[in-house]
């Protein structure tokens, strides 16, 4: 910077010779340099000004828009920060085959109580047993005087819930944020579901993890970070297993059956698009397991996985595919049928006197045990046991439900001739419905084996060939003339030809023998059977036709009329256009553009 002299030399002799006073030159220079200090002071201090005012103002920015923003969260109750594992709440929903929510995360809020800051704990605990009825005001006063710090109320409050404790106004009443598991569908799919509970505890969050179904044996995907909330899709069909259920409960009142159930499954992939067991229970507020008397009398017991059978002549339709396969018999081979068939000590019998002899077509459409044992005979012990096992009938399926682990179906220890002619209808082997769909499948779709599975596969899955294509086509008419002049004339629908086969098995009494008066009835059909897309299987526990002038407990009259209305209802659902005869003289005249 430039300093001016205060006296410079040039005026100071220019003011002398004028005769001036050169002093007054010098004050001049000194007044105008102190202004010129003065100017650039007043500079810098408006800018320390105007940078201090945009500090404040950013300051105070940030300040009320934390403010605004903890305004519009949820409250929370204030924790100390511990060390500790971090708890993942988080949870994928699950989806059925169309994107249609059946369990997803609800955001809400546990109860807990902190004693040491209550002011009046025999007041709260009054207040609390009238909101939360299993609660008991006495419980509540001893956990509050004990001299505990800290005592859990409640797991999950609803939002009214949650408004009538605050209004109890008591500050060692709090709230901690959890997300719980909610099935928007309540009874729907709940055994495929299976439900969910809390695992680890804390004050901020809870550990949701899978108690039974699909939600424990997927429990680790479902809770994976990586996932990025990825959802579980399933195969079922939502739509399909509303009105499934809803005929099955109707079916099975009116029919006045103990219990009832109902597998759907596409023949091709294996996809289990139904999947039905009741009596059922909401997953919302799953039941606890029983701890005494029969586990298949709880609604917890899934029928169509856990439940193991003697499932009756349904097992006539392998002993027949086996034998036209291995080139034993054709549909026209005519067998003796002779009743009673005589073996040793035992007597195999047929529902009625059938005649001395039946083609193998006929011995399917009249269900005749002898016809079928004699066959099963040719076939032998170990060719039978061999085909059972590549229809998976030895096995526990490989669905994904934790339940299905523990369902082997019971085998016989030994297999004499005896066993092979009683096993060949159905007799001496129990396996569940869901066995039984996935060796339906196999049979009719071409004779591929096919694996059950509740996840949507994106095309057919091309398992081992069990049978060729050609006796899978036999095995279709067969249980196509089961329909059309059969045991299950009751399973004809208009529009989409059915075929199948019924079973009527009299059910064990657990002190050795039989029951006379009750049995387990299922009909196991393909639809439309002349290119069969799904397999329906649908069965009674101890049903009872009283419709009639006289009581009817066989399959015919029972499983069968269920699985027609079940069929009519969800075929078209199924995007199965139906298949109408108008025949030739139907009054319609062709048009062509």
């Amino acid at each position: 910077m430039t300093r001016t002299p205060l006296r410079p030399l040039a005026r100071i002799l220019s003011a002398r010779v004028k005769g001036e006073n050169p002093d007054v030159i010098e004050v001049e220079n000194l007044h105008q340099r102190h202004e010129t200090m003065r100017d650039r002071a007043r500079q810098g201090s408006e800018g320390r000004l105007v940078v201090l005012v945009g500090c404040f103002v950013v300051a105070f920015g940030l300040i009320g828009a934390r403010m605004g923003l903890m305004a519009a969260t949820e409250p929370m109750e204030p924790t100390s920060a511990a060390m500790g594992a971090q708890i993942l709440a988080q949870r994928a929903d699950i989806v059925d085959r169309n994107g249609r929510v059946l369990a997803t995360n609800l955001v809400t809020s546990a109860l807990y109580a902190q004693p040491h800051l209550m002011i009046d704990k025999p007041r709260a605990a009054r207040s609390l047993a009238m909101i939360f009825p299993d609660l008991k005001e006495d419980w509540l006063l001893r956990q509050f005087s004990e001299g505990r710090k800290f005592v859990w109320l409640k797991r999950k409050l609803s939002p009214e819930q949650m408004q009538q404790v605050h209004d109890i106004g008591d500050p060692g009443l709090l709230f901690g944020p959890r997300e719980m598991r909610l099935y928007p569908n309540g009874t729907l799919a709940a055994h495929v579901l299976g439900g969910a509970g809390f695992g680890r505890e804390g004050v901020r969050s809870a550990e949701v993890i899978g108690t039974a179904g699909v939600e424990k044996y997927f429990d680790a995907f479902l809770r994976d970070p990586a996932q990025a909330g990825a959802p579980l899709e399933l195969s079922i069909d939502l739509t399909v297993q509303a009105v499934a259920q809803e005929v099955l409960a109707g079916g099975m009142q009116m029919m006045n059956a103990r219990a009832a159930t109902a597998v759907l499954m596409d023949v091709a992939s294996g996809e289990v698009i139904s999947m039905i067991s009741l009596p059922d229970f909401d997953p919302n507020t799953r039941p606890a397991p029983p701890t005494s008397g029969d586990p298949g009398d709880s609604p917890l017991f899934n029928r169509a996985v856990q439940g193991v059978y003697e499932l009756g002549s349904i097992f006539k339709i392998f002993t027949m595919g086996q034998a036209i396969d291995i080139g034993l018999v054709t549909p026209k081979t005519v067998v003796n049928t002779q009743s009673p068939m005589v073996w040793g000590k035992y007597k195999i019998r047929d529902y009625k006197n059938y005649g001395r002899e039946l083609s193998i077509e006929d011995v399917i459409v009249k269900s005749s045990n002898v016809g079928t044992a004699r066959v099963a005979l040719d076939i032998g012990a170990e060719r039978q046991q061999a085909f059972l096992k590549e229809l998976g009938l030895f096995e526990p399926t490989p669905v994904e439900l934790v339940e299905a682990r523990g369902a082997r179906p019971i085998v016989p220890r030994k297999w004499p001739d005896l066993t092979t002619m009683t096993v060949s209808y159905g007799h001496g082997l129990s396996a569940s419905p869901l066995h039984l769909a996935a060796a339906y499948s196999t049979m009719v779709n071409g004779g591929t084996k096919v694996a059950p599975t509740l996840l949507r596969q994106k095309g057919p899955v091309i398992g081992t060939r069990v049978i060729s294509p050609e006796t899978s086509a036999m095995v279709r008419g067969m249980m196509r003339q089961v329909v059309v002049r059969g045991t299950a004339s009751f399973a004809e629908v208009v529009g989409y030809p059915v075929g199948g086969k019924t079973g009527t098995a009299d059910k064990p009494d657990p002190r050795g023998g039989y029951f006379k008066d009750r049995v387990i009835a299922t009909f196991a059909s393909a639809f439309p059977i002349d290119a069969p897309r799904y397999v329906l299987v649908v069965t009674l526990d101890e049903p009872v036709n009283m419709l009639l002038s006289e009581p009817h407990r066989t399959a015919g009259w029972t499983a069968v009329p269920v699985a027609a209305e079940i069929t009519r209802r969800v075929a078209p659902l199924l995007g199965l256009r139906p298949q109408l005869d108008l025949g030739p003289d139907n009054g319609l005249t062709l048009a062509r553009n």
